[in-house]
């Protein structure tokens, strides 16, 4: 297998991307680094967000453990769901993530539904748990869509356009190589490479600009919840052009339309709705107001007891 990526017009040649690095004798697959590295980041998003609207940090960080579970268990099931002809013969192959197999749109209904039911335990507003983490989901997609880099995987048709990526074809699932590519091969040095749209850096960059815009306006969002049907419509809406150049797309059985195309286009007319709707109307919607408020414990005066936990919550 050859190694090199390159990106022709931009000048930028790589001549050796690994998959994975060894620390003493154990194998670590970037796409895991990186996963992980983004989850880290996500929780001191969440928290920092949490202490900014003075919510306890602690429930962040007990969800999010439930939440990074839940969220794997589910992109991983969307995946094999849409995937069955590959694991049907092999169920045991369903529990190997190594090589990458995890749909963002299960790992966000995943999420949602911890919420949900975390927010119910804990007598939680959910909307305002949902503009908390906003920031930290849609921050793991920028960065977790590198993962697909280093696995040469999940790029689109062949194009020739400023960003054209060249993988050599020897180093991609032959499943994802249209007959448009196998028609443009360009051999360079011997080795036989393809040309494709880098729609991992196109969603990169577009989760980008979204997180971007999130904590520009969180200061001015009107009702809780605001903030996480921006994130739902920005991102679906990006979705719905990125998907369609995809290779790779997870397609409804009998159908054969792309399922992740189909839930981002619902999801921008839905949150789109949801956006006029509530941008008229939040004032009249109780369950938009903000949740009980945290204020941390003070240190312990002299001679005095700590107030109780119970003390420390105010509407």
């Amino acid at each position: 297998m050859h190694y090199n990526i390159n990106f022709p017009h931009l000048g930028i040649h790589l001549d050796h991307v690994g998959k994975s690095i060894t620390v003493f004798g154990f194998e670590i697959a970037y796409y895991g680094i990186i996963i992980g590295t983004a989850i880290l980041i996500g929780f001191l998003i969440a928290t920092q967000e949490a202490k900014r609207t003075r919510q306890n940090p602690e429930n962040y960080l007990d969800m999010g453990i439930i939440g990074v579970i839940c969220g794997i268990v589910g992109a991983r099931l969307f995946f094999v769901i849409f995937s069955w002809d590959m694991y049907k013969d092999d169920l045991l192959e369903i529990f190997n993530t190594r090589h990458g197999g995890l749909a963002i749109y299960g790992g966000v209904i995943a999420a949602v539904i911890t919420v949900f039911v975390y927010a119910r335990i804990k007598r939680l507003s959910a909307p305002q748990i949902f503009d908390t983490v906003a920031m930290a989901l849609v921050n793991g997609q920028m960065l977790g869509r590198w993962g697909n880099f280093f696995n040469r995987e999940a790029f689109g048709e062949y194009t020739d356009n400023l960003f054209a990526m060249q993988l050599p074809l020897d180093a991609v699932r032959s499943g994802d190589v249209t007959e448009t590519m196998r028609s443009h091969i360009q051999v360079i040095d011997g080795i036989s490479y393809i040309q494709v749209h880098p729609t991992f850096l196109y969603e990169s960059l577009w989760c980008c600009a979204i997180l971007i815009i999130l904590f520009a306006y969180r200061k001015h969002k009107k009702y809780e919840g605001e903030l996480f049907l921006i994130y739902l419509f920005g991102y679906g809406l990006g979705r719905v052009w990125i998907e369609g150049l995809r290779t790779d797309q997870l397609l409804i059985p009998g159908l054969g339309f792309p399922v992740s195309q189909l839930l981002a286009g619902t999801i921008v007319v839905v949150t789109g709705a949801m956006l006029l709707y509530c941008r008229k109307n939040h004032k009249r919607m109780p369950f938009l107001k903000s949740g009980k408020k945290y204020e941390p414990m003070p240190d312990k005066p002299e001679g005095k007891k700590r107030p109780k936990a119970k003390d420390r919550l105010f509407k």
